[in-house]
């Protein structure tokens, strides 16, 4: 019996699984051809304001949202844009309110968070929740690799080429070509060009 289950679960994924033209990605901003929307999905809203570019995998249980709830009109078009050839690994969730761009060729493990908005903690008497929030652009570079479990805070701009350890809390902005890692996120190796890799003695942490 549980061969028959197992087998009926795959056949569901696949055919399950969303393209462009589908009716689950119809809805989208733009959604690329050859782009895969898997099954299952996560919680998704705002498609409008979400561009997916071609030939990029979004694993299940990914949750994307535009915006707090569905049918909100945002200010910036697209909220969330993920670029050519990227995959977005399982159980990841992408929030945006005012700007995420993710370059092409970018590759996530599962269970990262992205976010450009965090809530403000002005008055110490009130509940976090309830403060009004702030938003950020976030930018990851084009051929950036984010490991199992990242955490991407509001205003981080990842250069092109980095490499995000599994785990690390991200905000400021990192160097082209470097490796970082850590909570909070820190520089442990970059490269220079006509130098070649440098430890963090010598690259230095993020800014901003």
């Amino acid at each position: 019996m549980n061969t028959a289950v197992n087998a009926a679960w795959d056949r569901l994924c696949a055919i399950g699984a969303s393209g462009a033209g589908d009716r689950r990605t119809r809805g989208f901003g733009a959604f690329g051809a050859r782009s895969c929307l898997s099954f299952p999905p996560g919680a998704i809203f705002g498609e409008r304001w979400i561009h997916v570019g071609t030939d990029t995998l979004i694993g299940p249980y990914v949750s994307l949202s535009a915006g707090m709830v569905p049918g909100q009109q945002m200010i910036t078009d697209p909220v969330v844009r993920i670029g050519d050839r990227c995959m977005i690994g399982r159980g990841s969730h992408i929030v945006g309110h005012f700007g995420i761009e993710i370059g092409d060729d970018v590759h996530t493990g599962p269970y990262v968070y992205i976010t450009d908005q965090n809530h403000g903690y002005e008055a110490v008497d009130e509940p976090v929740h309830s403060q009004w929030p702030s938003d950020r652009p976030v930018r990851i570079g084009a051929g950036s690799w984010l490991g199992t479990g990242v955490v991407v805070l509001p205003g981080t701009e990842l250069g092109r080429n980095v490499v995000v350890g599994a785990g690390a809390v991200v905000r400021g902005t990192f160097p082209d070509h470097s490796v970082i890692a850590g909570v909070p996120a820190r520089v442990v190796r970059r490269y220079r060009p006509g130098v070649g890799w440098e430890r963090s003695s010598e690259a230095g942490g993020a800014t901003g």
